[in-house]
């Protein structure tokens, strides 16, 4: 059996573990990284292969076609086309093409940065030994650090396992025709993004929802241009519902809703978007001695685990399951390894949901804010008011900050509307350097641009808006 010793160990190749390690090869340290692939497709995790990136460019695809399906009835600003069709295989083809190009990127960036890739299946024996399941035959790795990145799976549910036409947003992305008929079992950030897109596909998409509204977790005032987009594209949304299994047929989804008689859904494909769960078993992470955090593994303020030199970093650590989350923290545990003072500060995180229109947050809303004790300043900027929006033809939306009373620091900023997840860097940047209503309002913004709306917005808390 071939023994490898290296000074850190990576257990995952998502974000968390590839950023990490490429961060430890900046900083000379000898890595290996370990990745099994399988559902994951390898290199990049879930968010390169099966999630973030796929699941963005088969909305783009849907936001053309329906574009195009809009302009083949009328022609607002004099452009028209006529019959627009699809065909699905070249527009998977195409995501395909995308995730193989972002993939190769990440082996060659790692390669370039001297860490060792082995693919195959991790277990690990102590909290410094691993046995690794490879093509070619067992191979141990000993590392003076172990970092776990295993990340996350699908939530399932009991009543309705995975397999056939119940599927999870991993195959999902995978098929190779647009379903006559799509059922969502959840209207969280998951649900609703593929709902959408697959709905401007051409898809009859029926949403259940447990909660008594969609994006239960974003506040009520920045769902509700979602809500109002989710009607006009006919997609059914069903709240305070829940499933309870496959019809006897196994050809529709039995639901019972409060206030209503149960009813049978018929679906050729029935999504199931219930969350995510940290990927715990089959590491061998029960012969650690980690201390956990509910389902998760806990970790401290440096990402370390109850366990000396082993750290760990993403999804099994945790809300918000994010994948730039994920990078941050891989690069803290890279530097302290490498002997550098580090800390994850995790309060200022964006939040992006890709619905139609989007949404993007961070830090805190006013509910939020006035829970912590704060007294605030609060206003939005809608994009009826904004030229860019106008001249794109996307006004239903708005910006909206929230700043304490006294000193008018910024606490969250929150954006409804089409294309405002670009707006996430500066969102997350004035918050992070501390910013107050007035600096945002004393910097020159471009115009026109949708972020004027940042800058109105700010203005119209401070009493000074310009433009309504």
């Amino acid at each position: 059996m071939a023994e490898i010793a290296a000074k850190v160990l990576v257990v995952g190749g998502g974000p968390g573990g590839y950023v990490c390690a490429i961060r430890a090869g900046q900083l000379g340290l000898d890595v290996v990284l370990v990745e099994q692939g399988g559902l994951d497709g390898g290199l990049g995790g879930t968010c390169l292969n099966v999630g973030c990136i796929p699941s963005k460019a088969l909305i783009h695809a849907a936001d053309a076609y329906e574009r195009a399906t809009e302009q083949a009835k009328s022609a607002p600003f004099g452009l028209s086309v006529e019959r627009p069709t699809i065909d699905f295989a070249r527009t998977i083809e195409w995501k395909n093409g995308i995730v193989g190009r972002l993939t190769s990127g990440v082996g060659a960036l790692l390669k370039r940065h001297r860490v060792k890739i082995l693919q195959g299946h991790a277990v690990m024996v102590d909290g410094k030994t691993c046995r690794v399941e490879t093509d070619t035959g067992p191979q141990v790795v000993t590392a003076e650090h172990v970092v776990l990145a295993t990340g996350s799976v699908p939530a399932t549910l009991p009543m309705l396992p995975f397999g056939g036409r119940i599927i999870s947003s991993t195959e999902a992305l995978s098929l190779t025709a647009i379903p006559e008929r799509l059922a969502v079992v959840g209207a969280g950030y998951i649900g609703l993004e593929l709902g959408t897109a697959f709905a401007k596909l051409g898809a009859k998409v029926t949403v259940i929802e447990a909660e008594n509204r969609v994006l239960p977790t974003y506040d009520e005032e920045l769902v509700r241009p979602v809500v109002r987009h989710l009607r006009a594209l006919g997609v059914e949304v069903l709240t305070r519902a829940r499933a309870v299994g496959l019809s006897e047929a196994g050809d529709a989804l039995r639901i019972e809703q409060e206030g209503a008689p149960a009813r049978s859904i018929a679906a050729d494909r029935i999504l199931v978007a219930a969350g995510r769960r940290a990927r715990i078993a089959g590491f061998g992470l029960e012969r650690l001695d980690l201390t956990m955090n509910g389902p998760f593994v806990q970790i401290d303020e440096r990402c370390a685990t109850s366990m000396r030199n082993v750290w760990a970093v993403g999804d099994l650590t945790g809300e918000p399951m994010l994948a730039h989350r994920a990078m941050a923290q891989g690069v803290v545990v890279a530097e302290l390894i490498a002997g550098h003072r580090r800390v994850f500060d995790g309060a200022v995180i964006p939040a992006v949901c890709f619905t139609d229109p989007e949404i993007v947050t961070v830090g805190l809303s006013p509910e939020e804010a006035r829970k912590a004790g704060h007294e605030v300043h609060t206003a939005q900027f809608p994009f009826q008011a904004n030229g860019r929006a106008l001249t794109l033809s996307a006004e239903d939306g708005f910006v909206r900050v929230t700043a304490r009373a006294d000193n008018h620091l910024l606490l969250g900023i929150a954006a409804v509307g089409a294309g405002v997840s670009e707006l996430a860097a500066a969102f997350g940047l004035a918050l992070e350097m501390g910013s107050r209503l007035e600096d945002i309002g004393g910097t020159i913004h471009a115009h026109p641009t949708l972020g004027e709306a940042f800058h109105e917005a700010s203005l119209r808390a401070l009493g000074e808006a310009l433009h309504i």
